[in-house]
């Protein structure tokens, strides 16, 4: 082997796939209820992403940011008009990316906007933002925190709830980092009001509101964006995943223009290939979401889940999540691998979040006879336990 020993793989290697349907090496039919951990938003070959893709390889790859990137432009344009408000975009390659650019941005602020600097920035218990050493020191898991790795980078705290959080803001506080639907915590969404209120106590102290929305954004729990959900405005949100429609895309969209050239920068962050995908994914996305289809699908995946807590009382205690974004928790926390695994044996793609958390992260135009049959792979799996 020529790779780093940095991921325990499943046996297993795919060739290609259909809409929600991998093929591995030897034919063998995958549903898949991962959409790679949530960045294949429409799935595997979707004409519009494929087409925009072969179009724009056809004509120009990168250029990089010393020049003008219209497809670029577009992205940030379509973004905007899709949050309802003005906004101003930096692209990226990554979350963790797309994250780091939001904490730069927040410290700049910190330091232009107030007589004395402010630069700290608390998030939340069980959050996960990343895995540079700030977006780690950032993220409210202990175990993501090895002495391996020590130290940290400063400037960040945590705390396990959103009052815990509003009562520890201090002098040098200048933004709260919030999952709205912790991806790595559960897929626990945070309660609505609380959401409020917090926004509410960071406006009033002219403090920043960044909404991490990596995973949950993009029409993952039914809206472009889970804040909408919450009827709140962030001052950042930060993209990734489900954008790039399978290409490497992150995204930090603010409300005000806080760089100046030579801030900030990246060489691939926005290129050509990955702003035309994104825009041909975000629009398809926008016209399933404005059609209704996106809500059928929703709700005939989440009948299912309904259905297996009904049915399986002895290993599920509750579903969490919002839209496409679920989780089916388990009263024994030692079947989780088993059921991933095995479901994998089956032909059927799941995830785990957190320690007993099944995670669905499935293709947001997953068809019917898809939902169905996955389903039926995750029954006989849990029939083997």
């Amino acid at each position: 082997m020529y790779l780093m020993n940095n991921y325990s793989r499943f046996d297993v290697a795919f060739k290609y796939g259909k809409k929600a349907t991998l093929f591995d090496e030897n034919g063998k039919d995958y549903i898949d209820f991962a959409a790679g951990i949530g960045v294949n938003a429409l799935g595997y070959a979707h004409k519009k992403i494929v087409n925009a893709a072969q179009k724009q390889a056809k004509m120009l790859m990168h250029s990089s940011n010393l020049y003008h990137i219209k497809p670029q432009e577009a992205l940030a344009k379509e973004i905007s008009k899709q949050l309802g408000y003005h906004t101003y975009a930096f692209f990226c390659n990554s979350g963790a990316e797309a994250n780091e650019c939001a904490i730069k941005l927040a410290r700049k602020y910190g330091t232009t906007h107030f007589e004395k600097k402010k630069f700290e920035i608390i998030s939340l218990g069980k959050s996960f933002h990343g895995r540079t050493l700030a977006t780690l020191a950032m993220t409210g898991q202990d175990k993501f925190h090895p002495e391996t790795f020590a130290p940290y980078t400063p400037g960040f705290k945590f705390y396990d709830s959103i009052d815990e959080v509003i009562a520890n803001i201090s002098e040098n506080t200048v933004a709260v980092m919030i999952e709205l639907v912790q991806g790595e915590g559960g897929i626990m969404a945070f309660d609505k009001d609380e959401v409020k209120k917090l926004a509410k106590t960071l406006k009033k102290r002219e403090l920043l509101l960044i909404t991490d929305e990596v995973q949950c954004g993009v029409y993952r729990t039914g809206e472009f964006v889970t804040s909408k959900l919450y009827d709140i405005k962030p001052d950042i949100i930060t993209f990734a995943k489900g954008l790039g429609g399978g290409v490497g895309i992150g995204a930090c969209v603010s409300r005000k223009d806080i760089f100046a050239p030579g801030d900030h920068g990246s060489t691939f962050g926005g290129n050509f290939m990955a702003t035309a995908t994104g825009l041909a994914g975000l629009k398809e996305l926008k016209r399933l979401k404005k059609c209704g289809i996106l809500q059928e699908i929703s709700e005939n995946f989440n009948a299912e889940l309904d259905a297996l807590l009904v049915d399986y009382p002895q290993i599920f205690k509750e579903k969490t999540g919002i839209g496409m974004m679920l989780g089916l928790v388990l009263s024994d926390e030692k079947n989780l691998p088993i059921i991933v695994s095995n479901s994998l044996k089956n032909g059927l793609l799941v995830l785990r979040s957190g320690k007993d958390t099944l995670r669905f992260l499935p293709p947001l135009n997953i068809s019917k006879k898809e939902i169905f049959q996955g389903f039926v792979r995750l029954r006989k799996t849990l029939d083997q336990i």
